[in-house]
């Protein structure tokens, strides 16, 4: 909770009157960010609402079977639910690239966040998410950055990461803690992935520097940003 609450003081994510959308892959960290922000609005100042959205699909299109444990989980406990089938244009071919893949499932998440009349998304991209793709665009594209903290689209919907302080490990108890539903199957092409590459890299980078995850995302933040661990 003090790891979020930094992020969205920091770099404010939540306003009062916010209708925050959860896009819900149903993996620990958007059933983390989910049981967060619910949990954070007992005792914060702003007032909020929020509601989750779940896209069925991955590269090989919305064919693949909807996640009972993860609907019947949202139905009992009364949170307010959309769940959609990814959007795919006609000349699509399958499987997907994780580029394609991403684009379609975001479309589909907007207009689902726009139907709800939300004006936020908030995405489950932690800490270790932020160090991979900080190093990703380092080595592939000459580039010292990482994911926005926020980011507008069309001037409608504001995109936050509330997560982007907390450790995957710290994340993974969580999860255990609370017994969320079983994540769905994953995508069949995600472990030959560039992230799962930078993922395994970091691991091996981190035996000799312990603070390489929290180094690299302040190195691509910018200079004068304390470390996410709020270590010097």
């Amino acid at each position: 909770m003090k790891k979020v609450n930094k992020a969205v003081y920091r770099y404010g994510m939540i306003a009062d009157g916010d209708r925050i959308a959860v896009a819900l892959s149903g993996g620990k960290d958007s059933f983390g960010l989910l049981e967060i922000l619910r949990y954070r609005q007992r005792f914060v100042p702003e007032k909020y609402s929020v509601a989750a959205i779940h896209v069925i699909g991955d590269s090989r299109g919305p064919s693949i079977p909807l996640p009972k444990e993860l609907a019947k989980w949202l139905e009992e406990q009364g949170i307010e639910h959309l769940i959609r089938p990814t959007y795919l244009a006609e000349n699509e071919s399958l499987p997907m690239s994780c580029e394609r893949c991403t684009w379609n499932r975001r479309r589909t998440l907007f207009t689902m966040a726009k139907e709800l009349g939300c004006n936020k998304i908030a995405f489950g991209h932690h800490l270790d998410d932020l160090a991979e793709t900080a190093l990703m665009n380092l080595i592939f594209h000459g580039r010292n950055e990482t994911m926005s903290p926020t980011a507008d689209y069309f001037g409608e919907l504001t995109l936050i990461r509330p997560l982007m302080l907390v450790p995957e490990h710290e994340l993974k108890r969580f999860a255990a803690a609370n017994d969320f539903p079983t994540p769905p199957d994953p995508c069949p092409i995600g472990c030959h992935t560039r992230r799962q590459w930078a993922k395994d890299l970091i691991a091996e980078m981190r035996k000799s520097c312990p603070k390489v995850t929290s180094n690299l995302v302040r190195a691509a933040l910018g200079k004068g940003i304390p470390p996410p661990d709020g270590k010097r």
